[in-house]
């Protein structure tokens, strides 16, 4: 195989990367926001949003693979940090004290 077609090739999705995910939509609902973003060297994180407005997410190793997860997850839309995806969630005072270092 030449190097050019393995790189037109989108990578595989990490089979527990998928999992997680689809754990998480099916306990926060039917469907789910998910934003991919650089990390630099350890990756890409993708960041879910709920139905009901929890937050989770999974680490990969790169943008693209963050975006095969998603593709592989049924009800999961791709999209970014837009005005619908951050009024969906919903941040409780334990996740504020945790964010806050307390």
């Amino acid at each position: 195989m030449s190097d050019q077609t393995a790189a037109s090739q989108p990578p595989a999705a990490p089979a527990s990367a998928v999992n997680a995910a689809r754990r998480f939509v099916a306990e926060h609902g039917r469907t789910g926001r998910a934003v991919v973003q650089y990390l630099g060297r350890k990756g890409a994180r993708v960041t879910l949003v709920g139905e009901d407005g929890a937050l989770g997410d999974v680490v990969v190793a790169d943008v693209a693979t963050g975006e095969a997860v998603v593709a592989a997850v049924e009800g999961l839309e791709l999209t970014g940090w837009d005005l619908e995806t951050t009024a969906q969630v919903k941040i409780g005072p334990r996740h504020r004290h945790r964010m806050a270092g307390r």
